[in-house]
C-alpha cells in the first residue's frame, strides 16, 4: 500500500517535461580555431558530449528507425504499449527469462530523465509518467527530446554527438544504413559499442534495417542496399588541443554555448607549443623548466596562440600552471612604457642625453646596469635600445611614478595594485608583478598606435576581456618606442648585430630579465601581429644566468620567422607630426653645421629639441642636479675618518663644463662632478653650464 502512494505521490511531483530536463542540462562545449578546426571539447553537466538539435535536425530515416527498432506503435499509443507489455510478458515467461523488453520511446524518454532501477515498482512509476509525458507533450515534442536525451555510448549523449562520434557528420545527414546503426545502439551502447565491438552493432543495425522492413518503412531494395553499405567509423576527433587557453575561455562563454568560433590559430598554436618544449628542453642544465607564449593580432586584440607551459601533462613541473596568467615581474619588459611617457610629455626626445653613471635616488635607491658597467653619457635612443637601467630610472624620475603608474594600469596591468609610493622609481625596472598576457597586450598597444583594446579570445560568441578601448600614449610617443625598438644598430652595443632580436624584416623588439634570474621575457611586435615570451619557473627558483636575450629571446626569433611567413606584416605606419633630422650626439640637439659627429632620428614635431651651435650651446640644456637632491640628509658617521666621508655632486649639461657655488662661494674646477668632503651644517647648493642654473638645498648632520 505504502508503495502505491509513493507511486501517485511521485505522479503529482512529476515535472512537466516541455521546456524542463533538456532546459536544464545545457550542452557541451565544442570550441573551434579561427578556421574552424576543432580544438577541445567540454562535458556537459551530466560528463557527456551533449549537442542538442531540434527534431527537424535529425535524419528522418533515424526517427524510422528509431520507431522500428523501439516502439513501432509509437504514434498511436498513449505512453504505454499494452500489447507490447502482453508479448513481452508471454515471451519472458516461456523463456523462464527476460528476453524481451516493452518500454515505448516516451517510457525510455521518463527513464531517461529520472533514471530508476528495473523494479516492479519502479517500472510501473516509469509508466505512469510516460502517461503523464503523452498528455503534456506532442508526439513530435516527444521524439526531439527523445533524441537528444538518449545516450549512445563513449560519452555521447543524443543523436548529434553521437552523429559526429561515429561518422564525423550531422544528424541531419545520416544515410539509412547510418540511421539504423544508431538506432541500434538504443538497446544496450556498451554491448554494442561499435569501438570494441563492431562486428556486434553491425548485426544489430542489420536486425534494425529488418524490422523497418518488415514494418514497411523501406522496400526490399532499400534494404538490400543498407545492408550491404560498409560501414566505416569515421570518428570525429576529440582534441585537447590548447589545454590553458580553453581553460581560460571556458568559464567566460555563456551558458547555452554549444559552438564557440575561437580567436586561436590551430597551426600557429601547434608550432608555438612544440617551438617552447624544444627550447625549454635544450635548457634544462641551467635549471629551466617552463616557458609560456602569448600571440596577439594587432587590429583586433585576437589571441592567435596561447602557451602556458612547456608540457601540459608534466605535473612534476607544475605543467598545469598558467604562464600567460601567472604574476612575474618583467624586469627591463616595462621600459618602453617609461621613454613613451617622458617622449609624450617632452621631457626626452629620442636623442637627449641621459648621464649613465652610479646614481643615488630617492630613498637609497642605487640601480646596476646589467652588464655592471657605466656608459657616461648616451642618448634616449640607445639607453632604452640597450636597457641601461641607470637612465631608466632617471626618465621616469622627470615624469614621476605616480604618472608612470597611472599609464601602466590604463595600459591593462591590472596586478600593479599598490600605491605609487610602494613601487618607488623601481616600478620602471619592473618590481612590481604583471602577467605575460597583459604585457604582450600593452606592447600591441604600441604597436597599433599607442591605442589600448581588451584581449579578444572568441568571435561566436564575442568575448572580450575585460576594459574598454582607450588612448595610453599618442601616436607620435609609440611610434618613437617602436622605431628605437627596431632598430638594431642601436641595441647592438649591448646583443649585438646578430642576436634573436635581429630578423630581416621590420621587428621592433625588448627583453627583460628579473632579479636573480628568475624570469625573463622577449617580447616583439610588427604592424600585424605582436608576441609574447616568458622563460623560468614556476617554483621561483633562479635560473642559471638565463636572461631575456638567450631564454626568451630564441623562442620570439623563431616565432616572428613562422608568423612573418603565415602572416606577413609591412612596415609601422608613420603618424603625422613625425619628423626626421640630424642630431649632435655630442650634445644631443639638432645638428648645428659646426657639429662633426650626427646621426639622423626620429622625433615629435610638438617636442624638437633646440639647434646645437657646434659648441654644444644649445637654445635649451635642461642643466639638472643629480647629486645630491634637494633637502637630501647626510650625518657624518663618527667611526669613519671624516676625510673619507664625501658626497658626490653631479649635473647634467650638455657641455661637462659647470661652475658650483656652495653657501655663495665658488668652488674650484669647472667639471660638472665633484666630491665633496662632508662639512656639518645647512648648505646651499647652485651649478651654473651654458646659461642656466640649477640650485638645490641639502643638510650634513654632525
Amino acid at each position: 500500500m505504502k508503495k502505491c502512494l509513493a507511486v501517485l505521490l511521485s505522479l503529482v511531483l512529476l515535472p512537466c517535461l516541455v521546456g524542463g530536463e533538456e532546459a536544464f542540462l545545457l550542452p557541451s562545449k565544442q570550441i573551434y580555431d579561427r578556421y574552424g578546426a576543432p580544438i577541445r571539447g567540454f562535458l556537459s553537466a551530466r560528463n557527456t558530449y551533449y549537442l542538442p538539435v531540434s527534431l527537424n535536425e535529425v535524419s528522418p530515416w533515424l526517427i524510422a528507425a528509431a520507431v522500428a527498432a523501439e516502439d513501432k506503435r509509437f504514434f498511436t499509443h498513449s505512453g504505454v504499449d499494452v500489447a507490447a507489455i502482453l508479448r513481452a510478458a508471454w515471451q519472458n515467461t516461456t523463456a523462464g527469462e527476460v528476453v524481451s523488453g516493452a518500454s515505448t520511446i516516451t517510457q525510455q524518454l521518463a527513464r531517461a530523465v529520472e533514471p530508476r532501477p528495473k523494479t516492479f515498482w519502479d517500472k510501473t512509476r516509469e509508466a505512469f509518467s510516460a502517461l503523464k509525458i503523452e498528455r503534456q507533450m506532442t508526439k513530435e515534442e516527444i521524439l526531439e527530446e527523445y533524441f537528444n536525451l538518449l545516450e549512445l555510448g563513449n560519452l555521447t549523449q543524443g543523436v548529434e554527438a553521437a552523429s559526429r562520434f561515429y561518422f564525423n557528420t550531422q544528424a541531419a545527414d545520416l544515410s539509412l544504413s547510418q540511421s539504423a546503426f544508431l538506432a541500434g545502439l538504443a538497446k544496450s551502447p556498451t554491448y554494442y559499442n561499435p569501438l570494441k565491438h563492431f562486428s556486434r552493432a553491425l548485426k544489430r543495425r542489420d536486425w534494425v534495417l529488418k524490422k523497418m522492413l518488415d514494418n514497411g518503412f523501406i522496400d526490399k531494395e532499400m534494404y538490400a542496399l543498407a545492408v550491404s553499405e560498409q560501414l566505416e567509423l569515421r570518428s570525429a576527433a576529440r582534441p585537447f588541443d590548447a589545454p590553458h587557453f580553453t581553460r581560460l575561455l571556458e568559464p567566460l562563454l555563456p551558458p547555452d554555448s554549444q559552438e564557440v568560433s575561437s580567436t586561436l590559430d590551430k597551426d600557429l598554436q601547434l608550432y608555438a607549443e612544440g617551438v617552447v618544449k624544444n627550447y625549454i628542453s635544450h635548457l634544462a642544465e641551467q635549471n629551466v623548466t617552463n616557458g609560456a607564449v602569448v600571440v596577439l593580432e594587432n587590429a583586433t586584440g585576437a589571441v592567435l596562440a596561447y602557451v602556458g607551459s612547456a608540457d601540459f601533462y608534466n605535473s612534476q613541473n607544475s605543467g598545469q600552471v598558467d604562464g600567460a596568467r601567472a604574476l612575474r615581474q618583467p624586469g627591463s619588459a616595462l621600459k618602453p612604457f617609461v621613454y613613451g611617457l617622458a617622449f609624450e610629455r617632452g621631457s626626452l626626445t629620442p636623442a637627449s642625453l641621459i648621464l649613465d653613471e652610479d646614481t643615488f635616488f630617492e630613498g637609497g635607491f642605487r640601480p646596476r646596469n646589467y652588464d655592471e658597467n657605466y656608459h657616461g653619457w648616451v642618448s634616449a635612443r640607445r639607453a632604452l635600445a640597450c636597457s641601461y637601467n641607470i637612465p631608466a630610472v632617471k626618465a621616469a624620475e622627470l615624469s614621476g611614478t605616480f604618472n608612470l603608474l597611472a599609464l601602466l594600469r590604463r595600459a591593462g596591468f591590472t596586478s600593479l595594485t599598490k600605491p605609487a609610493d610602494f613601487y618607488g622609481l623601481g616600478l620602471a625596472l619592473g618590481n612590481g608583478e604583471v602577467r605575460l598576457l597583459d604585457l604582450t597586450n600593452a606592447y600591441a598597444a604600441l604597436a597599433r598606435g599607442g591605442v589600448y583594446k581588451p584581449v579578444l579570445f572568441a568571435t561566436t560568441p564575442i568575448i572580450r576581456a575585460p576594459g574598454r578601448e582607450t588612448r595610453l600614449l599618442t601616436p607620435q610617443a609609440s611610434y618613437l618606442v617602436t622605431d628605437i625598438l627596431a632598430d638594431n644598430n642601436a641595441r647592438a652595443p649591448a646583443f649585438g648585430l646578430n642576436s634573436p632580436l635581429s630578423l630581416p624584416f621590420l621587428f621592433a623588439a625588448k627583453t627583460g630579465t628579473s632579479k636573480d634570474y628568475k624570469d625573463n621575457f622577449a617580447i616583439g611586435y610588427t604592424a600585424r601581429w605582436t608576441v609574447g615570451v616568458w622563460v623560468g619557473n614556476f617554483n621561483a627558483t633562479s635560473m642559471q644566468k638565463v636572461s631575456g636575450i638567450t631564454g626568451a629571446g630564441p623562442i620570439l626569433h623563431d616565432l616572428a620567422v613562422y608568423l612573418q611567413d603565415k602572416y606577413p606584416s609591412g612596415p609601422f605606419p608613420v603618424p603625422e607630426g613625425i619628423v626626421r633630422a640630424q642630431t649632435c650626439l655630442d650634445s644631443g640637439l639638432l645638428a648645428g653645421e659646426n657639429c662633426p659627429h650626427t646621426q639622423e632620428s626620429a622625433f615629435d614635431r610638438a617636442h624638437l629639441p633646440g639647434i646645437c651651435s657646434g659648441r654644444h650651446k644649445a637654445v635649451s640644456t635642461r642643466l639638472k642636479i643629480v647629486s645630491p637632491t634637494d633637502k637630501d640628509v647626510f650625518k657624518i658617521d663618527p667611526s669613519v675618518p671624516l676625510a673619507s666621508q664625501a658626497v658626490k655632486w653631479a649635473a647634467e649639461c650638455a657641455e661637462d663644463k659647470c661652475t658650483w657655488v656652495l653657501d655663495g662661494k665658488k668652488h674650484p674646477g669647472s667639471s660638472c662632478q665633484n666630491w665633496w668632503p662632508l662639512q656639518a651644517g645647512k648648505h646651499a647648493l647652485s651649478v651654473s653650464c651654458l646659461g642656466e642654473t640649477a640650485s638645490l638645498t641639502f643638510e650634513v648632520l654632525p
